[in-house]
């Protein structure tokens, strides 16, 4: 079984995540697409910033449900707490190699924007992913990839340039609502 992983912090999810998971869903070889809620984004937020334990996992509640209601009843997609029990915060890396070990039969493929493979070199153990998962890359508005890829220059990398470019965005959305 292939599976899509499209991790993300989805706070809030909205209709471009659904949109494109939906695009990649009906245009690809995946036959499932998994949405990866992460309780802690180690490139996007510090525990500090929910003031406690009790409130990263109130607000993981909250946006799992939130990712479970808008992809109700529609095939192919799923939403996934499996991070939630790993050590935090989330290495994309790490969450990777205890889903294989879970699911040695399933082949993953990663899901991520034009602006997370354009710091693709930060992120943890970025060559143990390259070696050993295919990546699909959805463009990003306004996302200018620089050299940086051609460093990484790999086969497992495939641009989804054919995607519907949706120009909406949670960090939008949190500051249309007086939220960081």
């Amino acid at each position: 079984m292939r599976i899509g992983i499209y991790g993300g912090s989805f706070n809030p999810v909205h209709f471009g995540h659904v949109g494109l998971a939906k695009w990649v869903i009906g245009h690809t070889d995946l036959d499932e697409l998994w949405f990866m809620v992460s309780p802690l984004n180690p490139l996007k937020a510090d525990v500090s910033v929910f003031g406690s334990a009790n409130n990263l996992t109130s607000n993981f509640r909250k946006r799992m449900a939130a990712v479970r209601e808008a992809i109700k009843g529609i095939p192919g997609l799923k939403a996934s707490d499996f991070e939630y029990s790993l050590p935090r915060p989330s290495y994309t890396a790490n969450t990777l190699r205890e889903l294989q070990k879970k699911y040695p039969d399933y082949e993953f493929t990663l899901i991520i924007g034009e602006d997370n493979i354009a710091i693709f070199d930060r992120w943890r153990e970025y060559e143990y992913i390259l070696a050993n998962f295919r990546i699909f890359v959805y463009p990003r508005k306004g996302t200018v990839v620089n050299d940086q890829l051609s460093m990484i220059n790999s086969k497992s990398i495939v641009f989804l340039n054919d995607a519907p470019l949706f120009d909406i965005s949670s960090t939008a959305i949190r500051r249309s609502q007086g939220r960081q």
